[in-house]
């Protein structure tokens, strides 16, 4: 069953960027992720092998987690990523046609925006939620003004720089969700470093939603 965007959010906001995995490692490292709680997955296509790597993590891991690529900058990207097995089509830029194939093609949509104009196109054009990016340039004030004119049922997770130390400002003006790259995963990173990590950031967000 494809399960909404929201559905995975629920279960454990955050989102792991594995920027530089090989596919010979990813089943090893997805594992500890799903073990920490973590439960939905990005593999950036500037990755080795990216293709490779999103069909192996989704034939072991997509009945349970969101599977799907990051760094989509074409209409051609997106249908390699769904003919994976990816859902999630995760782009840095609000890129329409890139919206409306991953629509086309009922994945999960994310796009990278950093005003509302670009939140607005991306809505307009079927987006499932938005990635506020670059975050270190959008303060947990910027997201709080954003949610004044956006649908409170927008989805918005920033990413870059996020680390738990600054989760809370941005939860707390209405951020739904994080997504975690190099303070989650680092090619040559041992298993039980990514573990312990993985382990910290859900730890942070559980605190941050005590109520679930």
């Amino acid at each position: 069953m494809n399960h909404p965007l929201s559905h995975y959010l629920e279960q454990m906001p955050l989102v792991a960027i594995l920027r530089g995995i090989t596919p010979a490692e990813s089943l090893n490292v997805v594992a500890c992720l799903f073990a920490a709680g973590i439960r939905i997955v990005e593999v950036p296509l500037n990755s080795p092998d990216p293709l490779n790597s999103i069909k192996l993590i989704a034939e072991n891991f997509g009945a349970q987690m969101l599977i799907g690529a990051g760094t989509v900058l074409d209409t051609e990207q997106v249908k390699g990523v769904a003919g994976a097995g990816g859902r999630l089509i995760v782009s840095p830029n609000t890129n329409v046609s890139v919206i409306k194939a991953a629509s086309a093609l009922d994945t999960i949509c994310v796009p990278g925006a950093a005003t509302p104009s670009e939140i607005f196109t991306a809505l307009d054009a079927g987006a499932s939620g938005v990635k506020a990016f670059p975050a270190e340039m959008l303060t947990a004030q910027i997201i709080k003004s954003w949610r004044a004119v956006l649908p409170k049922d927008l989805s918005i997770l920033p990413v870059g720089g996020i680390s738990t130390d600054n989760m809370r400002d941005y939860w707390e003006v209405g951020a739904n969700g994080f997504g975690i790259g190099g303070a989650l995963y680092q090619p040559g990173k041992s298993i039980t470093d990514i573990s312990a990590s993985a382990k910290e950031f859900v730890m942070a967000m559980n605190q941050l939603r005590p109520n679930t």
